[in-house]
C-alpha cells in the first residue's frame, strides 16, 4: 500500500466530558452554558476536518453532560461530515435497548454518522442514581453487553439474562440505514476486556490516560491475536488520551497546568491519590500520555504513539476541568488545521520506500 494511503487511513478525533469550565473571574460556568459551549466545540471540530467528536456520560456536578446522545443530536443538526459518539456510555447502569434506540435515532438524524463507545465507566455515581448494586459491577456489564450485541443484527431477538425480563422474538426500532450501528468497547487496561471486545467483534478503544503509551502494546497485540482466534477480520483500534494545544510549548504548559491540576486533584482526593505536583505534570508530557505543546511537539508525540501501537484512530481528550472554552476552541483549531496534517506527513514518511 502506498505510504500516503497508509497515513490517510488513520482517523483523528476529539473527546470531552463536558467539564464545568470557569469564567475569566474564576466562577464556574453554569451547566446550560457549558452544554451550549460543547455544541460549539463539536461544530468547530467538524469545520476543521476532524473525523470524530466524542462526548462522555457523567452524573456529577463537575461534568455537565449526562445525556450525550441529546448533545450529539444538537451537533448533528449543525454539521455535515464528522462522526458523533459517546465517550463512553456507561452501559452497566443503563438499559441496552434504550441505548440502542437512542443511538440508532442519532444515526438517522445525522445521516449515518453515529457511533457509541460502551464501557463500565470509571465513575460510579450512576449506579445508586438508577438503582443498581455497585457490587454487581462486572455482572451487570457482561450481561448488558451480551444483550446489546444481540441487537446489532437488527433481527428478532430471543434472549434471557438475570437482571431483566427475557425477550422472545423481539424487534427493536428504529433500524439503521447501514444495517449495523458502529459500536466500540472502551478498555482501561484489562486483558479480559480486550478479549471480550474481540469476542463480540467490536472495535477497541484504549483509554490511555497515564504512563508510557507503549505499555499498551501488549493489549493491542492481544486484541489482534484474539480476533484471529475468533476468525474475525481485523477491526480498528483507537486511543483516547488527554492533551492540549497552544501556539508554543511554553504557552500550552502554562495554560493547562492549573486547570489540569484542579481536575486531577479533585478526582484524586476521592480516590486517595496525593496532589499532583509540577514534576508529575511535566513527566507525563515528556514521557507519559499527556499530549501538550505546540502543534509540532504534539504531532511528533502523537505520530510516535500511532506507530508504536499500530492504531487506526487517535482521540484527544481536549477538556480539562475549569479550562476555559476559548482555550479549548483554539486547541481544537490547532489540532485540526496543523497537528493532523503534520501527523499524516510523519506517518507517510515512516512508510516511504527506501531508495537504494
Amino acid at each position: 500500500m502506498a505510504e500516503d494511503a497508509v497515513a490517510q487511513q488513520v482517523e483523528f478525533g476529539v473527546d470531552t466530558f463536558g467539564d464545568v469550565t470557569h469564567a475569566p473571574d474564576g466562577t464556574p460556568v453554569p451547566h446550560p452554558q457549558v452544554l451550549r459551549d460543547v455544541v460549539e466545540e463539536g461544530v468547530l471540530a467538524d469545520r476543521v476536518g476532524l473525523d470524530f467528536f466524542g462526548v462522555g456520560e457523567h452524573h456529577r456536578a463537575d461534568f455537565a453532560v449526562s445525556a450525550p446522545d441529546v448533545v450529539l443530536s444538537a451537533i448533528a443538526g449543525r454539521t455535515e461530515r464528522i462522526h458523533l459518539g459517546s465517550a463512553v456510555t456507561v452501559l452497566s447502569s443503563d438499559d441496552p435497548i434504550r441505548v440502542y434506540q437512542r443511538f440508532a435515532t442519532l444515526d438517522a438524524v445525522s445521516n449515518g454518522r453515529a457511533e457509541v463507545i460502551l464501557g463500565r465507566g470509571s465513575f460510579t455515581e450512576s449506579f445508586p442514581l438508577f438503582g443498581f448494586d455497585l457490587g454487581q459491577y462486572e455482572e451487570l456489564f457482561n450481561e448488558k453487553l451480551d444483550l446489546f450485541a444481540a441487537l446489532l443484527a437488527e433481527e428478532p431477538v430471543t434472549w434471557e439474562g438475570g437482571f431483566r425480563t427475557p425477550l422472545v422474538d423481539q424487534r427493536v426500532y428504529p433500524t439503521t440505514e447501514s444495517g449495523r450501528l458502529k459500536v466500540w468497547i472502551g478498555v482501561g487496561g484489562s486483558p479480559e476486556s480486550v478479549v471480550r471486545a474481540a469476542r463480540y467483534r467490536m472495535p477497541l478503544t484504549l483509554a490511555i490516560i497515564g504512563g508510557d503509551p507503549a505499555r499498551f502494546l501488549p493489549y493491542a497485540d492481544l486484541y489482534r491475536r484474539a480476533l484471529a482466534q475468533f476468525e474475525t477480520e481485523p477491526l480498528p483500534i483507537a486511543v483516547h488520551s488527554p492533551g492540549y494545544l497552544a501556539d508554543t510549548d511554553e504557552q500550552a504548559r502554562a495554560e493547562l497546568f492549573s486547570p489540569y491540576k484542579a481536575m486531577r486533584d479533585r478526582i484524586g482526593k476521592e480516590r486517595g491519590w496525593p496532589p499532583m505536583g509540577r514534576d508529575e505534570f511535566e513527566h507525563e508530557i515528556t514521557h507519559g500520555s499527556l499530549y501538550v505543546g505546540s502543534p509540532e511537539t504534539v504531532a511528533q508525540k502523537m505520530a510516535n504513539t500511532i506507530r508504536t501501537l499500530g492504531v487506526d484512530r487517535f482521540d484527544l481528550k481536549y477538556s480539562a476541568g475549569p479550562l476555559a472554552h476559548a482555550n479549548m476552541m483554539h486547541s481544537i483549531e490547532l489540532y485540526g488545521t496543523e497537528v493532523v496534517p503534520r501527523v499524516r506527513e510523519l506517518l507517510a514518511e515512516e512508510h516511504a520506500p527506501i531508495e537504494l
